[in-house]
């Protein structure tokens, strides 16, 4: 992993005055002085914005994000009070772990996503993290440091970073004195530990799920340490396991109902398109032909899905096709049918026909932004672009924070020859990324662009000034004056 460059904006923000978000109980710690919820926000943005930017592990797929953000959102509405807003995501990383950053984000590795034998079980790593966030644990582990100067916010980010890679990631001379000795100190202490169990357990119990998925998944990784000591899952590096505490939880656990709780077909096909994309595509493509034509399967379903997507890979789009046909013989829905009949349209030439099967698609399954997003790029493919143009304007209207739609209707406007609205577009993605040098740069291009009329010239003039009067108070901000 390459050493993270938090940009200066966002380095400024960080570096802002503490102030108590409203509405927050004050938790009466000094770790409510050092790091406040408000700048826990503020230093995760910057570490989201960074990984989104610069780690090759990051996984851009709205399909296994929106999976992670509906159990994740499920479990979180559950908690205390449902105020704290989370964001989920995946990395492609095959090691066993998940991490918590401040602000509520919560990474995920695909190898924890296919390491989980239930729905129940992954939701029980979902539910402890989130309790780490909810409970304030970084912020209470780090509570004796200083927070006075941004470099050592600077220093906090790269050593949670650091920490999910076992240490070994470099860093800047400037910061890895004191990134060190905050990673030594991320690790979760055993009280902390427990109470995310205790806290997890209730989650799960009121979502629905099956308690006793965390007891069984948090076993599997002790004995799995055991085995290999000198090479445990990154998980228990940061999350100290030990037999008091699997008891304490499965203490916890025995006084519940029984429940058995049935894993969800999307669980399943996530899955097998983890699967699907592991190794190489022969590979991938054989693994899956086997499950299916000796039926060694739990889901028919899930196989045929993910050797649909193995085929793909492989570029066999005739024998992908027969697999997605059997899928529909077997009579079960699923958005993410939808858009691997729409890829395999795209891939053979079709952009006509993959339109048609995503205009249907929305209409099914209208909040699944992979269907969304893949439609605009099937009307551009189809050289449709005000088609695509009407599409993205409809869409922003409900789901107007979307920086990746922003971004597709920039493209819209450049195919379409209207360079300011282009570049309006393109900064308001970067807006919404946290990037407030570059959309400063693109609504400045948007300015000098000879087409537009005069009140959307007005437009970007107004949100220029807006823009460049927030770098102000940031550069401001970042020098220790007051706005």
């Amino acid at each position: 992993m390459r050493r993270p460059i938090i940009l200066l904006a966002c380095l400024a923000a960080l570096s802002a005055p503490a102030v108590r978000a409203e509405g927050l109980p004050d938790l009466g710690e000094s770790s409510q002085a050092d790091l406040s919820p408000l700048m826990e926000k503020k230093v995760g943005e910057a570490i989201m914005q960074d990984i989104r930017l610069r780690e090759s592990s990051y996984l851009d797929d709205p399909e296994i994000e929106s999976y992670l953000n509906r159990i994740g959102r499920r479990l979180a509405s559950n908690g205390e009070g449902g105020r704290q807003e989370f964001e989920f995501f995946a990395l492609r990383d095959p090691t066993m772990n998940a991490f918590a950053l401040p602000g509520g984000y919560i990474g995920v590795h695909t190898g924890l996503l296919l390491a989980a034998q239930s729905e129940s079980e992954l939701a029980s790593v979902l539910s402890h993290e989130i309790s780490h966030v909810t409970q304030r644990h970084i912020a209470r582990g780090l509570s004796k440091q200083s927070f006075a100067t941004a470099t050592t916010l600077l220093s906090l980010a790269v050593a949670i970073l650091a920490s999910r890679h076992g240490g070994d990631m470099a860093m800047g001379s400037l910061m890895a004195g004191q990134a060190a000795s905050m990673q030594n100190q991320l690790s979760y202490t055993r009280d902390f530990e427990r109470e995310a169990d205790r806290v997890g357990i209730q989650l799960l119990e009121r979502s629905g799920y099956d308690a006793r998925g965390m007891g069984a998944f948090f076993e599997r990784l002790q004995r799995h340490g055991r085995l290999y000591e000198n090479n445990a899952p990154g998980y228990l590096r940061t999350h100290p396991l030990t037999t008091e505490r699997i008891a304490d939880m499965e203490n916890r656990i025995q006084s519940m109902p029984y429940r058995q709780v049935p894993d969800s077909l999307e669980f399943q096909l996530v899955r097998a398109k983890l699967r699907a994309e592991e190794g190489s595509s022969q590979d991938a493509v054989t693994d899956f032909a086997t499950l299916v034509n000796d039926r060694k399967f739990t889901s028919e379903i899930a196989a045929r899905y993910g050797y649909a997507r193995a085929l793909l890979r492989d570029k066999d789009y005739a024998a992908a096709e027969e697999q997605l046909a059997e899928l529909r013989r077997l009579k079960t829905d699923s958005p993410l049918f939808e858009t691997l009949a729409a890829e395999l349209r795209m891939l053979q030439g079709d952009a006509a026909g993959a339109v048609k099967l995503l205009r249907a698609g929305s209409v099914r399954y209208p909040q699944e932004r992979a269907i969304a997003y893949r439609l605009v790029e099937a009307l551009l493919a189809a050289g449709r672009p005000k088609e695509a143009l009407l599409a993205t304007g409809a869409d922003l209207q409900t789901y107007v924070s979307d920086y990746k739609m922003h971004a597709l209707q920039a493209k819209t406007y450049a195919m379409l020859g209207k360079r300011l609205q282009q570049h309006r577009a393109q900064g308001e993605s970067y807006v919404l990324q946290g990037l407030l040098m570059p959309a400063i740069e693109q609504f400045e291009l948007a300015q000098k662009s000879p087409d537009g009329d005069f009140y959307e010239h007005s437009q970007v003039d107004a949100r220029l000034r807006e823009l460049k009067k927030r770098q102000l108070e940031e550069m401001r901000q970042k020098k220790g004056q007051q706005p």
